[in-house]
């Protein structure tokens, strides 16, 4: 099994390849690092955790127009010859990994989820959830700031999916809140030093601004 799983590693580090978004290998790894990491402290299946970790961002909606079947994934796993059941877990975990909007509830179903969430969630905060942040809005061209658009707390899927704002709004959209949000002690842990620099961040991008 850790042949196949080593297979995956390289077709999703080939999948990702240019990508300039904040969902690069490098994002793929430090998440797969980090849910097993959790995963081992919270007795999690760590082959699911891994391999879901591993594809986790293979079909995301913000990547892939033909998101909604999971097709990347999917055809990863039957090309690597999983078994349907492994398949049908994976699948499963990958789909309830997510963020859909301020006002949505997105709690896991299960343990391996919660694990995966967890670690997408923590690699979304701190110094490099700023970097990848930046990057995304960037790549999206999206202003850094516009001080007159305030922030919307997204009521629906929908309504997240068709926002379009500056990238410091989506502090406040999202990132701000994900540390109340994590499933897992181990999660919890780990997230309030990184909450802490991102206000850390906003306290001297304000400053700086009006100067």
């Amino acid at each position: 099994m850790q042949q196949t799983i080593t297979k995956l590693y390289k077709a999703v580090e080939q999948h990702c390849e240019g990508d300039s978004t904040g969902h690069d290998w490098w994002h793929i790894y430090r998440v797969v690092r980090l849910a097993l990491r959790i995963g081992k402290e919270e007795n999690a299946n760590l082959e699911l955790v891994e391999i879901a970790s591993l594809l986790h961002d293979l079909d995301d909606w913000k990547l892939s127009a033909d998101s909604g079947n999971y097709p990347n994934a999917r055809n990863l796993l039957k090309e690597n010859n999983f078994d349907q059941h492994t398949i049908d877990r994976v699948i499963e975990i990958v789909e309830q990994v997510s963020f859909k909007g301020a006002g949505v509830d997105t709690t896991p179903r299960c343990i391996e989820a919660k694990v995966v969430q967890d670690a997408d969630r923590l690699d979304a905060i701190g110094a490099i959830g700023i970097a990848r942040t930046f990057a995304y809005g960037g790549a999206k061209g999206r202003a850094i700031y516009t001080p007159d658009v305030k922030p919307q707390m997204h009521q629906s899927f929908e309504e997240y999916k068709k926002s379009g704002g500056h990238t410091i709004n989506h502090f406040y959209e999202k990132l701000l809140l994900l540390k109340d949000r994590m499933n897992t002690e181990t999660a919890k842990e780990i997230a309030t030093e990184r909450h802490k620099f991102m206000q850390l961040f906003l306290d001297q991008f304000y400053k700086e601004w009006n100067i």
